[in-house]
């Protein structure tokens, strides 16, 4: 019974890559337009609060992109809709992050010819 409840995008995981999606598209999103606006990612915030809210964001869209990935290789179909169709949209939204992610940082190397590491710098933040 767990295996149709997981089928069917109800589970606790899909859950959570819903509740997970949800935060961590956005916050993509304002990654990406602070790293093409300043040349760094987002400021380390209150106890490095927010560069780790980035940091976990990009593996958790990674995250739904692997899982979407090879369940279309084992079903011949990406992930189901889940409830009110919101693993679907986190789904898409995941693989639009994805595309952004690899178009702002290869302008950011072609420009620059590096992107910011993980951890901040002096450069950024100093």
């Amino acid at each position: 019974m767990a295996k149709e409840t997981s089928e069917s995008g109800d589970g606790v995981v899909a859950k959570a890559a819903i509740a997970g999606g949800l935060v961590a598209n956005p916050v993509i999103a304002w990654s990406l337009y602070t790293l093409k606006t300043t040349g760094c990612g987002l400021p380390p915030g209150p106890g490095g609060s927010i560069g780790a809210l980035e940091g976990v964001s990009y593996l958790v869209v990674v995250g739904i992109v692997g899982w979407s990935l090879y369940t279309k290789t084992k079903t011949g179909s990406g992930l189901p809709n889940g409830p009110f169709g919101l693993l679907g949209a986190v789904e898409g939204l995941s693989f639009l992050s994805l595309l952004a992610i690899l178009v702002v940082f290869g302008l950011q190397f072609f420009q620059t010819g590096s992107i910011p590491g993980p951890l901040p710098s002096d450069q950024c933040f100093g």
